[in-house]
This record gives structure tokens, C-alpha cells and sequence, in this order.
């Protein structure tokens, strides 16, 4: 497997510094992740911006757990699914929540578990989700917009998930307590 370096500021390429900083400032770390992404100063950048974005989507937080831990779990991911589990308890997202996302079990709620089926839809389906599905997951109480914004979200774990597969990113130590293995 390839090393990829898990830069700070003094190893990242100059461009990609700045960007540190801002991690810094939302994290009070730079994330391991963000380390591997600063090798290439456009991913981390387009990583951060989508990140923002989709946090200022009109999604709720539980809503936002939702999406960004289905995608995750259907890519593998054995770092995001930990670091989203320390994000969704700092959200303060119930916890029945996150543990059926990580188990692939039952969601608390109707809407919760068809914002899930849409999602996967979405992913597996690479957006050729077809009109029968976009209409459930609208008469289930969501929008149009809401449609595009699983597409955003789906655009950044797609940066993430891939970046820790091909980079196998180490999970960061305040996530280690949620190590994660896909069920069998």
C-alpha cells in the first residue's frame, strides 16, 4: 500500500497551510484526514467548502447524521464512520440514531429511515434513481431541494471515503472509541 504523509503546517505543501488553519479552528486539531488531503491544496479546499455547505443545508442535524453516516457505512468507511460517530454525539444526535446507521438497523422514525432508503439510492444507484423513488422520499416530507442536497453530500464522502481508502488515514485518537467494522 502506498504512504500517503499526514502533514501538518511545516510539511504541507504552501498552499494547503491556510487551509490547516481553518481545520484547526473548526476541529481544534487537524484531523488526520485533513493531514492526507493536504497533499493535494484543491481536495482539501473543495472537502472544506462542501463540508460548510452541507452543514448549511436545510437538513437538521439529525437529518445531516443521517445522510453522511448512510453513505459512509454503504462506502466502508473505517474512518468516517467512527469520526461521524464523535460529530453526530457532539451534535448532540441520538445515540438510537447513530448506532441502527453503524448496525444497518431500523431508524427511530418513518422519515429518518426513507431519507436512508433515498441515499442509498442515490449512491448505488450513481443518481440514476428513478421517479417512484424520488417521489417516496418526497411524500415522505422532504424537497426537492433536499433531493440535491443528499447529491452535495454524496460529492463530499465521496472525497472522504475514497481519500481514507486509497490513504488507509488512521483514525484520529479522540475517535478511536468508535472503531467500526462493517456487519457481516
Amino acid at each position: 500500500m502506498t504512504d500517503f504523509t499526514l502533514h501538518d503546517k511545516q510539511s504541507a505543501p504552501a498552499e494547503s497551510t491556510a487551509l490547516l488553519d481553518v481545520s484547526i479552528n473548526a476541529f481544534g486539531m487537524v484531523p488526520n484526514l485533513h493531514a492526507v488531503m493536504a497533499e493535494a491544496p484543491g481536495l482539501l479546499e473543495g472537502y472544506q467548502r462542501l463540508h460548510q455547505l452541507f452543514l448549511d443545508s436545510s437538513f437538521d442535524d439529525e437529518e445531516t447524521t443521517v445522510v453522511w453516516q448512510t453513505i459512509n457505512v454503504e462506502h466502508e468507511c473505517h474512518y468516517c464512520v467512527p469520526a461521524h460517530t464523535g460529530i453526530a454525539k457532539s451534535m448532540k444526535v441520538d445515540d438510537a440514531i447513530t448506532d441502527a446507521l453503524r448496525d444497518e438497523t431500523p431508524l427511530p422514525t418513518a422519515k429518518l429511515e426513507a431519507l436512508r432508503d433515498f441515499t442509498l439510492s442515490v449512491v448505488r444507484d450513481r443518481g440514476n434513481v428513478n421517479d417512484d423513488t424520488v417521489q417516496t422520499f418526497l411524500d415522505a416530507g422532504f424537497t426537492k431541494r433536499q433531493v440535491l442536497e443528499v447529491v452535495l453530500a454524496t460529492a463530499q464522502k465521496v472525497m472522504s471515503n475514497y481519500t481514507n481508502h486509497l490513504a488507509n488515514t488512521p483514525i484520529d485518537k479522540p475517535f478511536q472509541k468508535f472503531e467500526w467494522h462493517k456487519a457481516d
